[in-house]
C-alpha cells in the first residue's frame, strides 16, 4: 500500500494534478465545514452575485457537522456526511474556485464531470472513524452562518487529516475503479 501524501490546505493546482484516486493524503492546515443548509446558503449567496462569507478559491470543504465538544476538546466527532447530497450546490462553489472536498461516497455523474472540469478533487473520508477524524482537528471556530447550529461553516484547522483520493483532476474515480476491480 502507498505510503499517505501530506498536502496543505489552502491547495494548490500542481499539487491536485499529481493526485490520483486511491492516494493516501494528509490534510494540514486550514479547511472549512458545510452541509446541507450551508451550501444551500452559500449557493444562493454565489448565485446572487454576493460575497460568500469566506474567500473559497483553493480551500476545502469537509462535509460534516461536528458534534459538540466534550470538555478540553476542540470538537466532538466529526465524521463525513453523504457527499452527493451536496450534489446540487456543488458547481456554484467549484466555480467560485473551491478546489477541494471531503465527504463519504459516490458523486454524480454530472458532478464528477464538474470536479474534472475545476481541477478539483473529491476526497473521501473513512464513515464511522468520527472520534478519530476529530483527533486531527486542532482549533475550530465559526466562519459563517452561526444561526444554523451544528450546520453552521465552521473553520478548522487541522493536522495529519486522513482521506482518500476519491475523484481526481484527471477523471480517476475510486468508487468506479473499485467495482471494476471486481467485473469478470
Amino acid at each position: 500500500m502507498n505510503q499517505p501524501i501530506s498536502i496543505s490546505a489552502p491547495l494548490d493546482d500542481a499539487v491536485l494534478r499529481s493526485l490520483r484516486a486511491g492516494d493516501r493524503v494528509l490534510i494540514r492546515g486550514v479547511i472549512f465545514t458545510a452541509r446541507d443548509a450551508a451550501h444551500r446558503r452559500l449557493a444562493a449567496a454565489l448565485r446572487a452575485g454576493e460575497e460568500p462569507p469566506f474567500d473559497p478559491r483553493g480551500q476545502i470543504l469537509y462535509y460534516t457537522g461536528p458534534a459538540p465538544a466534550a470538555p478540553g476538546s476542540v470538537t466532538g466527532p466529526a465524521g463525513p456526511t453523504t457527499a452527493g447530497r451536496m450534489d446540487p450546490h456543488t458547481v456554484d462553489l467549484l466555480q467560485a474556485g473551491l478546489k477541494g472536498m471531503i465527504g463519504k461516497g459516490e458523486r454524480s455523474p454530472e458532478t464528477v464531470k464538474e470536479i474534472v472540469r475545476a481541477g478539483a478533487v473529491y476526497f473521501a473520508a473513512t464513515g464511522g472513524a468520527a472520534v478519530l477524524l476529530a483527533r486531527s482537528i486542532r482549533k475550530a471556530e465559526v466562519a459563517a452562518y452561526p444561526e444554523l447550529g451544528p450546520e453552521a461553516v465552521l473553520r478548522l484547522e487541522v493536522k495529519d487529516f486522513p482521506a482518500l483520493v476519491a475523484v481526481d483532476t484527471a477523471g480517476g474515480n475510486l468508487y468506479r475503479q473499485g467495482r471494476e476491480s471486481y467485473r469478470m
